[in-house]
């Protein structure tokens, strides 16, 4: 057997005692519950999960594959069933939608990958279309599956979905020395890892834009005091998630060398000022101080302050878990500048453990640390420093570092940006008061909880929302009212947002259509141009960008009529 197929045998057996445990986990939760059927359903369920991780343990290959995911489906399948539309189990069907692509071959078992994908969507589709009475019409208590069951299944998923996707990379970053000896391997690796990230990170996004969003109109309620802590945590919670996933996703970017940066003009002093902001409560709980230094008098330049953020959160997130003592020091420096360009400085320096000279190099290789107990006593994934890097050679520089063991360390750069005017920058402040009263907006976006969380943001901001839940509905809405501006979800049932957006276009030419989507802006770029839509909002958004794009839209079509 190839090492190829021996490690997909690993997975498999990791799976299954993965999904085994998962399975005890939903019988317990069904005795208290007291769903006798279901649990012994899954203690049935949890034998033949194990008898898959034997049959696997003993190197064999296509039987434990094609007995694992017959009955994880069939699992989910019977546990939505008995929990109901309100329980959210069926999302695991996501996690089961993307795993053929780990497990069969791009090159010999397409159809192997094709099919079990297919099951995976045939089994939601009957769920819905049985009203989720396909295998019972017993039903748990509405409220017990909303406020019980459903936030365990949203949990279980993500944390389902994020082992994938490190599992995945972790496995394509050690067969990668080999690469040059095992083509085909690594081919499909590649391919594999590609379908994946780019089915994931939609299906992540999508419950992360509610999660965020909610988080936003929350904060905005005027809270009371002993709720403001609660909130500020579920916001921080999500926005790690959403860092979380940026990384793996880079990490995938890096690799290819497709990071792309986004400059606008920017106010370091501003945008550095809040780093310390996020950053000094963990200083704090850990008894250690952080110190900000910035010249005052840098200018005005043109950064993607968005990766830049990325690069200074990484290197103080390390600084901080590595230093039980003394302090963290944030240091921003013009150099010179000359020509419209300017030479900023940045360094990051703790008092923390240090790196011994032989791990200076390999810290900045995947899923690499300075030593084994490093991970076990400070933990992470390995990601940030080579995103790190990834970054800082976009910007055409590179980042280097001074330590010493028991004394600290130090990592900086230079970067060289072009400065811009602050009648320019002052242009953009302006554009936060709007003025949308008496604009009608149609949302369209199949997911209600985000449909929810976009109306509640624009109708304060005083506009008047109306809603449908797929493409061919918009359609029928713009011909029978007149919209200011449509807000098109792309990926929905019945009708897509593109076909939408195209069928508009053959009755209405004017009206603003932007884009509203979890993929990747330059994976959808020349769909969106080609439909003829006029912007692109990511989840999860901003509320600040998303009546930033709005308005951009409404002025631009003002202008141009």
């Amino acid at each position: 057997m190839s090492d190829f197929s021996l490690r997909r045998v690993q997975i498999i057996y990791t799976l299954s005692l993965i999904t085994a445990g998962i399975a005890l986990l939903v019988a317990i939760i069904a005795y208290f519950l007291n769903v006798p059927d279901l649990i012994y359903f899954h203690f049935f369920t949890i034998s033949i999960f194990l008898i898959a991780a034997l049959i696997a343990k003993k190197g064999k290959l296509r039987a434990p594959r094609f007995i694992y995911f017959f009955t994880l489906n069939i699992a989910i399948v019977v546990t939505a069933s008995y929990v109901g539309k309100y329980g959210g189990v069926e999302f695991m069907l996501m996690y089961a939608l993307a795993l053929p692509y780990m497990i069969f071959s791009f090159k010999s078992e397409t159809h192997y990958m094709f099919s079990f994908s297919l099951l995976s969507i045939l089994l939601w589709v009957m769920l819905y279309i049985t009203d989720f009475n396909l295998i019972t019409n017993s039903k748990l208590d509405i409220l017990i599956a909303k406020d019980v069951v459903y936030p365990i299944s949203i949990v279980t998923t993500l944390s389902l979905v994020t082992f994938q996707l490190f599992y995945f990379s972790y496995l394509n970053s050690i067969h990668s020395t080999t690469v040059h000896i095992k083509k085909d391997e690594a081919i499909d690796a590649s391919n594999a890892k590609s379908q994946f990230l780019s089915t994931m990170s939609h299906e992540i996004r999508t419950p992360l834009n509610a999660v965020i969003g909610l988080s936003h109109i929350l904060a905005d309620n005027t809270p009371r005091e002993d709720q403001k802590e609660n909130i500020n945590a579920l916001n921080y919670s999500g926005k790690i998630l959403l860092n979380l996933l940026n990384n793996v996703l880079d990490f995938s970017k890096m690799q290819s060398k497709e990071i792309e940066l986004d400059n606008i003009p920017t106010d370091l002093s501003l945008a550095v000022k809040q780093i310390k902001k996020i950053h000094e409560v963990n200083c704090i709980k850990k008894g250690i101080s952080m110190h900000l230094e910035i010249d005052e008098d840098i200018p005005i330049v043109n950064l993607d302050i968005v990766r830049f953020n990325q690069v200074l959160n990484n290197l103080v997130s390390n600084a901080i878990k590595f230093t039980n003592k003394g302090s963290v020091h944030l240091i921003i420096k013009k150099k010179k500048e000359s020509n419209g360009f300017v030479e900023i400085y940045t360094e990051v320096a703790d008092t923390g453990i240090g790196i011994p000279e032989d791990k200076q190099k390999t810290i900045w290789d995947a899923f690499t640390q300075a030593s084994n107990s490093t991970n076990r006593l400070y933990g992470g994934t390995g990601l940030g420093l080579p995103i790190v890097k990834s970054i800082i050679k976009a910007m055409k520089s590179d980042v280097f570092i001074e330590s010493e063991v028991g004394k600290g360390s130090k990592f900086y750069f230079t970067i060289s940006l072009k400065t811009t005017s602050e009648k320019e920058i002052e242009t953009i402040s302006e554009k936060k008061e709007y003025k949308f009263k008496g604009k009608k907006i149609l949302i369209v976006e199949d997911n209600l909880i985000n449909s929810m969380v976009a109306k509640q943001i624009l109708t304060k901001a005083g506009l008047k929302v109306s809603e449908v839940q797929d493409g061919l509905a918009a359609v029928k809405a713009v011909k029978k009212s007149n919209f200011d501006l449509v807000i098109m979800d792309i990926q929905m049932p019945i009708m897509d947002g593109y076909t939408a957006t195209s069928e508009i276009r053959k009755f209405n030419k004017d009206i603003p259509v932007i884009a509203l989507s979890a993929s990747v802006f330059m994976e959808v770029k020349d769909r969106i141009e080609a439909c003829g839509m006029d912007g692109f909002i990511f989840k999860p958004f901003n509320p600040d960008d998303l009546l930033f794009e709005i308005d951009k839209a409404l002025e631009t079509n003002r202008n141009q009529n």
